[in-house]
């Protein structure tokens, strides 16, 4: 660690101003721009990028190859798997400025994004959503629903820990790897439990 208590790579850039929190490791060929917001313990894999104003939750995961874009928020403990797609205007076109039309993203605690899947601007992904390699998100994702293709649609449900779940006629289940219970309500969803 350094005297901030976070880690960046000779190869990086850090823009000032943002922040950083302790426990941070940035590695190979990053850019971190201004005014980001970067939780406690996350770990940001080579070639990211960080735009300004993003921010980050506590304990988040970047793959490689990933930029993440203005409107962007990941909540605490949220995964971005290698190459995932972000954008922040549904009209681009290189001849007009559209930083005033930027859609926000937001990625709730716990969400899973695959490799290669492209999140269009302006949808919510749910709290532990799995979200899968090469899918294209193009609407809102419910909490701990498992979504796959193009476009995205949802194939099932996954426990906090990533298990794919499957309830009983009573529209209860139990994780069978980690036990958490869960419970479907046709108004609300996947419903923990606790």
């Amino acid at each position: 660690m350094t005297d901030k208590d976070y880690c960046v790579h000779a190869t990086s850039y850090i823009d000032e101003p943002c922040q950083i929190g302790p426990g941070t490791k940035i590695w190979h060929f990053c850019h971190i721009m201004q005014h980001a917001k970067i939780g406690a313990n996350c770990n940001i894999g080579q070639n990211v990028v960080i735009s300004p104003d993003v921010i980050l939750g506590n304990g988040v995961k970047i793959q490689n190859n990933v930029s993440v874009y203005s409107g962007v928020i990941c909540e605490d403990d949220v995964f971005l798997g290698p190459s995932c797609v972000f954008t922040n205007v549904l009209n681009p076109r290189s001849f007009i400025s559209r930083k005033d039309e930027y859609r926000p993203t937001l990625i709730k605690k716990g969400a899973s994004i695959g490799a290669n899947a492209t999140i269009i601007c302006g949808n919510t992904i749910g709290r532990y959503a799995l979200i899968g390699a090469g899918a294209v998100v193009t609407k809102d994702v419910p909490d701990f629903a498992l979504l796959v293709g193009n476009p995205a649609r949802i194939i099932g449900y996954v426990c906090k820990c990533g298990e794919r779940l499957t309830f009983d006629a009573t529209g209860h289940t139990q994780c069978p790897a980690c036990s958490e219970r869960y419970r479907w309500s046709e108004e609300l969803g996947v419903l923990n439990e606790e």
